[in-house]
């Protein structure tokens, strides 16, 4: 939902707000709202309207007093509830989460972002003090953007939004190294930009007299050390269930029809089951994509899982010749590296929803964090990829890149907060590798068809439960994700409750060997005039991948990928 934008200086220009809003109109294309603090602030808003369609409800939105401008993107999913505690205490004259938000805010302050079952970036900023209160939710699933340039602060919802209105547009060196050596996406307050941060998730910042202060409002480890972990597994089980079903009915609330996107795993097939015990199984569609290719197409699992819910399914086929003109736009949204065709593949489904008047879609990300899904979670792996399906094998070829660059990479360190390896390794997927960058692929791709994107499975109260839970409620003689599975038994065919994960569901390896031959060597031939590269390096990877050495298509990928981003 949404797009936020703004500038913090007593020189805040409305024309260049209106250039950032207008770079972004995708995630909001129902209103765009401006709000000017002559002399100390410019914000801005793109609305996607979800909830409360009125507008009373477009932002930036003010309180009764007129103190406070919010403009937020996201939703706060328990805002009913919220709403029935702050009733004695505000005034509401909008059915929408945005006024209880800001309604939070005045009543608790910072501590409101506690009570927030949600996903949110937003901004609060207060008149009468002339400060700026910013956040972002737990696992940072809506994005905030920002930079300070000569005692201005910009904020957006997309990097190119701030880029639009900058004088300096350089690309961060170190990070681009640190991705082609070690397949990092850059740490949780670094983008592919230079100079140009991301609040981290579960943060908030305060912006007053030109002084940027960040700070920490999630802790995990002490969520999770609260959790009773005494339970019998039918006891875990239960509560988790409980908890998951909470999570899906308040992710139905909207004011707008719903979807859902669904593969043939574990993960979205329980989704789907859950789904169904919420709402009209005949009223809420399905999604899913196929490309023809049976050795990774989990389309027959898909129509396996759907025959015993009956929902309509929608199956969008994705074909190699659509990668360029998909590839071109995809690129362009996403402002950074992105994860290949199975992230085009999956944005065919936004674009089909966005043609059928789907304005949500459900998805099933975050289940392998939390229950030790991926191959390298297993007992005795000792592989330190992050990349799911390559083995102890490296899919990084940092030797393409010179001397200059290669020496600026930097080895990714990651907290180890836990006693054991499992929970480290789980921990290091959910706030520094796997899960924000799937959410930044996500949340991109979504919004670029005006979308919005919902992830019941990262209710923070499901991850902080599963987390804690024993190691081996997580993997049982080598079946991993263990007890979803068994959650899975009784609502799906048992073949699809213990299929095992399918970690590669397009044929991007041959695709860019054989189809996409031509367009790949015209990607690398454009490397060539930047001083990052070895091109003999590149030739050489290249022609050994035509050959044959195709265990992993990563490394091509980095380059076409960083060919379109660099041009």
């Amino acid at each position: 939902m949404c797009g936020i934008a703004g500038i913090i200086s007593s020189e805040a220009s409305e024309k260049d707000l209106k250039a950032m809003l207008k770079k972004q109109v995708h995630r909001g294309p129902d209103y765009t709202g401006i709000f000017i603090d002559e002399g100390f602030a410019a914000l801005g808003h793109n609305r996607l309207a979800i909830i409360d369609l009125s507008p009373d409800a477009n932002q930036p939105f003010t309180d009764i007093s007129g103190r406070y401008q919010l403009t937020f993107n996201g939703e706060i999913y328990n805002y009913k509830e919220l709403k029935e505690e702050l009733k004695n205490s505000y005034h509401f004259k909008t059915t929408s989460d945005t006024e209880v938000l800001l309604a939070a805010y005045i009543k608790w302050g910072k501590k409101c972002l506690d009570k927030f079952i949600g996903m949110f970036a937003f901004t609060i900023w207060d008149i009468k003090e002339k400060s700026l209160f910013a956040a972002r939710d737990r696992f940072g699933v809506k994005p905030f953007f920002y930079t300070q340039e000569n005692g201005f602060l910009y904020f957006s919802s997309e990097i190119k939004a701030i880029r639009s209105v900058l004088k300096r547009n350089l690309p961060n060196e170190k990070v681009w190294a640190t991705y082609f050596t070690y397949g990092s996406y850059g740490l949780p307050d670094e983008t592919f930009f230079e100079d140009i941060h991301q609040l981290p998730g579960g943060h908030f910042l305060t912006f007053s007299n030109e002084k940027l202060v960040i700070k920490k409002w999630y802790n995990f480890t002490e969520a999770v050390s609260k959790i009773d972990t005494k339970n019998s597994f039918e006891e875990a089980k239960n509560i988790y269930l409980s908890l998951l079903k909470d999570s899906i009915a308040l992710r139905f609330r909207a004011d707008v029809p719903l979807g859902f996107n669904i593969s043939g795993g574990v993960d979205s097939s329980l989704l789907l089951a859950l789904v169904n015990e919420f709402e009209d199984k005949k009223r809420i569609n399905a999604y899913t994509f196929y490309t023809g290719d049976l050795k990774y197409d989990e389309l027959p699992w898909v129509e396996k899982m759907i025959s015993t819910t009956k929902n309509p399914l929608t199956s969008v086929k994705f074909v190699a010749r659509e990668v360029e003109n998909s590839a071109k736009l995809i690129a362009e949204i996403q402002d950074e590296p992105f994860g290949g065709i199975p992230t085009l593949a999956y944005s065919k489904i936004f674009e089909q929803a966005q043609k059928d008047g789907i304005k949500v879609l459900l998805d099933g990300q975050g289940m392998d964090e939390q229950w030790a899904g991926y191959d390298y979670y297993l007992p005795k792996t000792d592989s330190q990829n992050i990349i799911q399906g390559v083995g102890n094998n490296s899919p990084y070829k940092p030797n393409v890149l010179t001397d200059k660059l290669r020496l600026l990479a930097e080895k990714p360190s990651y907290p180890q907060l836990f006693d054991n390896n499992l929970q480290n390794k789980q921990f290091r997927d959910l706030f520094y590798t796997k899960i924000p960058r799937a959410l930044r692929f996500n949340d991109r791709i979504s919004m670029a068809y005006s979308t919005e994107l919902r992830e019941p499975f990262l209710d923070h109260r499901l991850v902080e439960f599963a987390f804690a839970q024993p190691p081996e409620f997580k993997i049982h003689h080598r079946v991993q994700k263990y007890m979803l599975r068994e959650i899975l038994k009784s609502v799906a065919p048992q073949d699809i409750s213990f299929a095992p994960k399918r970690p590669l569901q397009t044929p991007q390896r041959e695709w860019l060997g054989e189809e996409l031959k031509e367009w790949v060597e015209s990607n690398l031939a454009n490397l060539k005039d930047l001083d990052w590269f070895d091109n003999n390096q590149i030739e050489k990877e290249w022609q050994a991948y035509l050959v044959g050495n195709q265990e992993s298509s990563f490394h091509i990928w980095q380059l076409v990928n960083a060919a379109m981003l660099l041009k």
